[in-house]
């Protein structure tokens, strides 16, 4: 109740930034569905990509589309093209475009080193937008107290 305080949409952008890092880890829902599609040029280098799509009803989103796209010498995949259909009940033709940077182990798992947000015209990445950086990345085993998710005493809990 700030006067600065925060006024978005808490359940749109709660998980958006982990889920986009820990692609494609996160894609194991039940109700998922997974289409091959061709290869496609990206920045001057051809890609082979998976098409992520959701039954009806899946997730907050689920007219979202996501197309992972794998460097075909490493298998690693390079790029990710989302749509965005939060709040909306049809699927969108506009599709947005993030660069996984050098990707790192981490404890076992490899993670990206940074995300590049790209500029987008006629359907395709054209030049570099932003781009986060994530450094001194951790992973543990150990199990956290329920109470260190704990609600502190006054908060209040954002409607999702």
């Amino acid at each position: 109740n700030e006067e600065d305080a925060y006024t978005g949409n808490a359940r749109f952008y709660h998980n958006l930034m982990f889920y986009f890092y820990a692609m494609p880890f996160v894609l194991g829902d039940d109700g998922i569905n997974y289409t091959a599609v061709g290869s496609t040029r990206l920045d001057g280098k051809d890609y082979y990509g998976v098409k992520v799509s959701y039954l009806d009803g899946v997730g907050d989103s689920s007219n979202d589309e996501y197309i992972l796209y794998f460097d075909p010498e490493t298998n690693v995949m390079s790029w990710l093209a989302y749509t965005v259909t939060y709040g909306k009940e049809e699927k969108s033709d506009r599709w947005s475009y993030i660069k996984y940077g050098k990707w790192n182990p981490v404890n076992g798992i490899t993670l990206p080193k940074s995300l590049t947000w790209y500029k987008v015209e006629d359907g395709k990445p054209t030049e570099e937008r932003s781009t986060m950086e994530f450094d001194k990345i951790t992973l543990t085993e150990t199990i956290l107290d329920d109470d260190v998710f704990a609600k502190p005493d006054g908060a209040t809990i954002a409607e999702l």
